[in-house]
C-alpha cells in the first residue's frame, strides 16, 4: 500500500504541474518522462542509444605500440593459412592513431553512443602475471574523454574475442577455472581506471560464438576441435566447448559480483553481457522441428543466459548432454545469483531448424549431439528464408529481429535489452568500383527494416534501451580478413582514408527524425494531459 500510495501522490503532482503550469515545456522528472513518452507517439523512448559498434582488434592496429602484448588474434593472424586473404590487424584501421578523427565522423551522424572493446593485452600486457599497463590505460582515457566531450555515451565491452596470449600459453585460458580469477582482475583494473566515465559494461561479447568457433568447429584461436571437424591437431568438440562456455558463464558472475559490491553504487552504472542471437525458425509445422527450433535455441543462446538470469542450464541441454555438461557447485550457484543489468543482443540472421533426434538429417549435418541434434539450414523447399548476404548464413529476414527480442523478453522477465549489433556485409570488391561500395542501398534497406521490426517489438513492450549499427567502419573480419566490409564508413585499406556511404547518410537522418519525433511526442503528451486535466476540471 505504501508503494500505491507513494505513486498516487506522484502522479497527483504531476497532475497538479500540468494543470497550472502556463508553459506545455516542463521540465520533468525522470519518471514523469517515462509516463508522457507512450509508445504510441513514437518508437523508441527520449534516453534511447542510437549508436555504432567496433571492437579493439578488429580497428585498433598498432598492434606493439606503446607497451601493449601480443594477444591471441596477434599470434593466430601471423600463421599461414588461417586468414582467407593472409592479412592480419596489425595495422587494421589505424584507430588507435586516429580515434579523434573516427570520434568526428561518429558526431557527424549524431550518435548519443558508442560500443567498444578494451584491448586486455592493451592495460594487462601478461594478465595478472604482469603489470598494469599506463600507456594502455592513457589511451583508453583520452577514447573516453573525447567522446564525452562529444556527448556520446561509451558502452564499453571488456572481451571481444582477443585475450593476452600469455594465458592461453600458460594454462590454456578458457579451459581452465583459473581464468575466472584473470578475468575478475583484469575487470577490476578496468572498473576503477574507467568506471568513473562508463556506465555501460558488457563483460563478454559473443561468447557463445568463442564457445563454437575455437573449441568445437576450430576455425579460431586456440583451433581446438575433433571428429568430423577434423582440421585440429588438439580437442575435444564433445566436450571442450561446455568447460570453456562454464569458464566463461562464472567469470561473468565474478565480474558482475565485483562491479555489484565494489563499485556500481558509487559510480552508477550497469553490467551486463552480449550475445550473438540467430532466430530460429522450424521447418515445418511438424512437433519434432518446432522442438528442434527450441533446442537450438538452447544450444546456441539460452546456453549463456540461463545461468545467468535463472541460474541453470536448460533442461533441454541437461537431458541431452547429461554428465558432459559441467555442474555449477553451491558456491558458484550463488555467484550466479548477480545475474545481468541488461541482455545485448547481436542480431544478423535467421535460419531454418529440422529435426535430427527424432529423424534423419540430410548428408548427417547438425546430428551431433553438441549442437542439440538441430540441423540449421538457411532454405526451405529451395526457397531462402530472405535475401543472401556475402556472409555464410547470413539473411535478410527483417521478422526475425522482432521474433528474437519478443523470445528474450518472454524469457528474461523483460530484462533491458540492447541490440548491441547489426549490420550487413557485402563484397569487398578491391577497389574496382568504390561508387558500388559507397551507393550501399542494400545495406540502408535492411537497416531501415530491422529498425521497423525493432519498434513493432517496443511498441508491444519490449524493454529495449539502444540500438548500435555494425560497424562505424570497414574493418578487418576475423578468419575473412578484409574481404568483406560491414562499415557505414568506407575505408581505402592502403590510405585508411575514410569515406561515408549512403548508409551513414540515412543513418544520420534516421536519428535526427526520430529525435525530432521523441521531442514532439514529448510535447503533444503533455499538451494532451493538460487538455484532459483542464476539461476535468471544468467538468
Amino acid at each position: 500500500m505504501e508503494d500505491f500510495s507513494k505513486r498516487f501522490f506522484n502522479g497527483f503532482l504531476v497532475l497538479l504541474t500540468l494543470c497550472f503550469s502556463s508553459s506545455p515545456l516542463l521540465v520533468l522528472s525522470d519518471h514523469v518522462a517515462t509516463v508522457i513518452n507512450d509508445q504510441s507517439f513514437t518508437n523508441f523512448s527520449t534516453n534511447f542509444l542510437f549508436g555504432t559498434a567496433s571492437s579493439s582488434y578488429q580497428i585498433e592496429g598498432a598492434f606493439r605500440s606503446d607497451g601493449k602484448g601480443l594477444d591471441n588474434w596477434d599470434v593466430f593472424t601471423h600463421k599461414s593459412g588461417k586468414i582467407i586473404d593472409g592479412s592480419n590487424g596489425d595495422i587494421s584501421v589505424d584507430h588507435y592513431n586516429r580515434y579523434l578523427e573516427d570520434i568526428e565522423l561518429m558526431d557527424s551522424l549524431g550518435v548519443n553512443s558508442y560500443r567498444f572493446s578494451i584491448s586486455w593485452a592493451r592495460v594487462l600486457p601478461r594478465g595478472r602475471f604482469g603489470a598494469v599497463n599506463p600507456s594502455g590505460i592513457q589511451f583508453y582515457n583520452n577514447l573516453i574523454d573525447a567522446l564525452l566531450l562529444k556527448g556520446i555515451e561509451p558502452f564499453v565491452t571488456l572481451f571481444h574475442y582477443d585475450i593476452p596470449q600469455e594465458l592461453e600459453d600458460r594454462y590454456g585460458s578458457w579451459l581452465s577455472p583459473q581464468i575466472q580469477e584473470d578475468f575478475r582482475y583484469y575487470a577490476d583494473v578496468c572498473f576503477e581506471a574507467f568506471g568513473d566515465r562508463v556506465k555501460y559494461w558488457g563483460t563478454f561479447n559473443e561468447p557463445n560464438v568463442v564457445a563454437i568457433r575455437s573449441y568445437r568447429t576450430g576455425i579460431y584461436p586456440p583451433c581446438r576441435c575433433s571428429g568430423i571437424f577434423g582440421r585440429c591437431a588438439f580437442g575435444d568438440s564433445e566436450t571442450e566447448p561446455f568447460i570453456a562456455a562454464h569458464n566463461i558463464i562464472l567469470s561473468h558472475a565474478s565480474a558482475v559480483q565485483l562491479y555489484r559490491n565494489k563499485y556500481q553504487e558509487e559510480q552508477k552504472g550497469s553490467i551486463g553481457i552480449v550475445m550473438n542471437s540467430i532466430w530460429f525458425e522450424p521447418l515445418s509445422d511438424s512437433l519434432a522441428d518446432k522442438l528442434a527450433a527450441e533446442r537450438a535455441r538452447c544450444f546456441y543462446l539460452n546456453w549463456f543466459l540461463d545461468p545467468i538470469m535463472h541460474g541453470r542450464y536448460p533442461t533441454e541441454m541437461q537431458d541431452v548432454l547429461g554428465f558432459s555438461l559441467p555442474l555449477f557447485s553451491e558456491n558458484e550457484k550463488k555467484k550466479l545469483q548477480s545475474g545481468s543489468d541488461f541482455i545485448g543482443l547481436n542480431h544478423y540472421t535467421s535460419l531454418y531448424v529440422g529435426d535430427c533426434m527424432f529423424s534423419s538429417c540430410p548428408d548427417g549435418k547438425g546430428a551431433s549431439r553438441t549442437e542439440g541434434f538441430a540441423h540449421l539450414t538457411g532454405e526451405k523447399d529451395g526457397v531462402p528464408i530472405g535475401e543472401p548476404t556475402a556472409m555464410d548464413l547470413y539473411y535478410v529476414h527483417p521478422p526475425g529481429m522482432e521474433k528474437m527480442v519478443t523470445y528474450v523478453k518472454e524469457r528474461y522477465n523483460n530484462t533491458p535489452m540492447f541490440i548491441a549489433e547489426n549490420g550487413y556485409g557485402e563484397i569487398n570488391n578491391g577497389g574496382a568500383n568504390i561508387e558500388d561500395s559507397l551507393n550501399d542501398t542494400e545495406r540502408v534497406n535492411f537497416m531501415s527494416s530491422y529498425l521497423d521490426s525493432l519498434a513493432n517489438a517496443i511498441r508491444k513492450g519490449a524493454d529495449v534501451r539502444g540500438y548500435f549499427a555494425w560497424s562505424l567502419l570497414d574493418n578487418f573480419e576475423w578468419v575473412l580478413g578484409y574481404t568483406r566490409r560491414f562499415g557505414i564508413f568506407y575505408v581505402d585499406f592502403t590510405t585508411l582514408k575514410r569515406t561515408p556511404k549512403l548508409s551513414a547518410t540515412w543513418y544520420r537522418n534516421f536519428i535526427a527524425k526520430n529525435k525530432i519525433g521523441m521531442e514532439t511526442a514529448g510535447i503533444r503528451n503533455v499538451l494532451w494531459l493538460k487538455f484532459l486535466c483542464i476539461k476535468a476540471l471544468k467538468d
